[in-house]
């Protein structure tokens, strides 16, 4: 296990980054700070840029997949990289939170000290809300996951060096992020 200091670290790091996005524009598929981006590409981006994940590649995914289709798409690419928190545990800083709408599990956004979370909405860009009770997150299921847990005890979570070696065979324009 990494020790409390080196994840403390990388959690302030998470948070820190996600910090500088608020007034970034909505833009489907977008991955640019202050260009562009989506619910899925945000915390992708802030993770790789903390240095946590690798350049992650995503095939084209529709702004609408999660009403029309049951596959979760989202939440699989995120259980490959993170482990689902138990209902016990409380989401810590620089966890990641995922909500169902629509069929699926398709809305992302990271914890900065629950509630109080960061995402990008359409028509907002990326904003800070209350993960409880702001509009559209009032009353919809969520699930919290941590990639700090899936760190094994060899890696440096200071080190943004890294290469995700995850197998992608199995990831197809069906197998992409959300909206």
């Amino acid at each position: 296990m990494q020790p409390t200091n080196s994840i403390a670290a990388a959690r302030q790091r998470v948070c820190r980054i996600a910090r500088l996005w608020p007034g970034t524009p909505y833009h489907h598929m977008g991955r640019m700070k202050g260009v562009g981006v989506d619910c899925a590409m945000f915390p992708l981006e802030v993770y790789r840029e903390a240095g946590l994940i690798a350049d992650i590649e995503i095939p084209f995914y529709p702004p609408d997949w999660h009403l029309h289709r049951s596959d979760e798409i989202y939440l699989k690419i995120v259980q490959q990289r993170a482990s689902e928190l138990q209902s016990h545990e409380t989401p810590q800083p620089g966890d990641f939170v995922l909500y169902q709408f629509g069929r699926t599990w398709s809305h992302g956004a990271i914890v900065l000290d629950w509630p109080l979370i960061i995402h990008a909405v359409v028509q907002h860009g990326v904003i800070f809300s209350d993960g409880e009770k702001d509009g559209m997150l009032v009353g919809r299921p969520r699930r919290f996951f941590s990639i700090f847990s899936k760190a094994k005890p060899d890696t440096d979570l200071t080190d943004a060096s890294r290469t995700d070696h995850t197998d992608k065979s199995d990831v197809s324009v069906e197998s992409a992020a959300s909206v």
